[in-house]
């Protein structure tokens, strides 16, 4: 039997349907720094997106390079086969990445990535003679995708409720503390310590059973926990000194986000992979990438028999339309020089969030980079109702942010100037005073 709803039918991703569905607020178009709604109400982006659209929306010259691509080839295998435009845009990443992890698997989004980088973990100790490393090492309140190996290791705690995950798999605590880190720009000054819960777990299960460990640099998806000062290169110490593959998941921090094309790079602490997305394409084709040291690569590629070295992949790996506009975003970031750009707008940026501090419900804000997170006080028996409340405010004022849990969090693409940062913050000074 067919239905008359025209909105039945999809079954939409991490959303309220019953909700949405009763008041839907659909986006029918975008362009640079907007989106337009179906009843052509311009909305200023403050989220790119999903963190995703650094260089804005509808760039031309993404447009130009897929239609261009898709019209030629529209689809060619990386199985035994490859196109040019695959090398070439793993050559472009290879030259972002820090020194050494230059070495680029291809995958088509953010949760592919760490499955894929976890994958290459598990192989590299495998191939080093170290088969008891099986244990992967995530931290609370971590997102590292949906997949069975991102959600084990991620620790957002719904996502481990419904679903269960990977045996083998333990956790470092989480560096969110309101009580000493409140209203901190930059990196805070307390936690540091937290990553010698590393020490504990390795004396409690082994070194030579733990294979790597994974975090976010900045933990994004959960609220915007940046990392206290030191924290990072304590972790990569101590998975240095007892043998364990260091993953940072960078599918947030990556292209732009903190000022650099990593935040691996940009903060001078580097892991042994990188997992990668979003800004990778700007968002215009699903696409994600994983940069690894090229001595776990030859580990694993070197001591294979002959014949396929890791049974690992996707149909859509490497894409041709993807790594067109792969290419054509990695030119604009570069033509437009828009990570400095991002660099020189972080103390601006700073300043307007933090104009926030005092304003009704908030008790912390925290900044990095081009990120924002504006945490705001639980509703007495209503958790998360005040932020999604603002949420919807906020979209129907003209300005799209995010909610999660009780936390607004901003990223806006990289193209924007001072005054979309001034009405940004602006409109949510308004409407803080308007929700109970």
């Amino acid at each position: 039997m067919r239905e008359n709803d025209p909105l039945a039918a999809f079954w939409m991703p991490f959303t309220a349907n019953r909700a949405y569905k009763a008041h839907p607020r659909q986006l029918a178009a975008a362009k640079d720094m907007y989106y337009w709604d179906v009843a052509g109400n311009r909305i200023l982006d403050g989220t790119s997106g999903l963190w995703c659209s650094n260089a804005g929306h509808c760039r031309a010259p993404i447009v130009n390079a897929i239609s261009k691509t898709a019209a030629s080839m529209d689809f060619g295998p990386t199985f035994q086969l490859g196109h040019p435009l695959a090398f070439e845009l793993a050559s472009r990443v290879a030259e972002l990445m820090p020194d050494g992890l230059d070495r680029i698997f291809f995958t088509n989004s953010g949760s592919e990535s760490v499955d894929t980088a976890l994958k290459i973990a598990l192989a590299a100790q495998r191939a080093r003679g170290q088969g008891t490393r099986t244990r992967l090492i995530g931290r609370e309140r971590g997102y590292h995708g949906t997949g069975f190996g991102g959600i084990s290791v991620g620790g957002i705690v719904n996502n481990r409720r419904w679903w269960q995950g990977l045996p083998g798999v333990d956790h470092l605590p989480h560096t969110h503390d309101l009580s000493r880190n409140a209203f901190s720009k930059g990196f805070p000054q307390h936690g540091a310590e937290l990553a010698d819960d590393l020490e504990r777990l390795v004396a409690l299960h082994g070194a030579e059973t733990i294979a790597a460990v994974i975090v976010e640099p900045m933990a994004g998806s959960t609220g915007v926990l940046i990392p206290p000062v030191g924290y990072l290169q304590r972790l990569r110490d101590i998975c240095t000194k007892h043998g364990i593959i260091l993953i940072f998941d960078e599918v947030i921090t990556a292209y732009g986000r903190v000022g650099g094309a990593t935040a691996s790079g940009t903060w001078g602490v580097t892991p042994d992979i990188i997992t990668m997305a979003k800004g990778l394409t700007n968002a215009a084709v699903p696409m994600g990438a994983v940069a690894v040291h090229h001595s776990i690569h030859d580990d694993v590629v070197n001591n294979a028999a002959d014949g396929i070295e890791l049974f690992h992949g996707y149909t859509y790996s490497g894409h041709p339309v993807a790594c067109a506009a792969g290419i054509a975003t990695l030119d604009l970031y570069r033509d437009e020089g828009l990570f400095q750009k991002a660099e020189e707008l972080g103390s601006y940026w700073a300043d307007a969030a933090h104009s926030l501090k005092g304003k009704a419900h908030v008790i912390d804000i925290r900044t990095i980079g081009l990120v924002a997170g504006i945490e705001l006080e639980p509703r007495a028996g209503a958790p998360t109702k005040r932020a999604t409340e603002l949420f919807h405010a906020c979209f129907d004022n003209g300005l799209l942010v995010r909610a999660t849990g009780d936390i607004l969090a901003l990223s806006p693409p990289l193209i924007m100037e001072k005054s979309h940062i001034d009405e940004m913050f602006g409109k949510l000074g308004d409407l803080l005073a308007t929700i109970a």
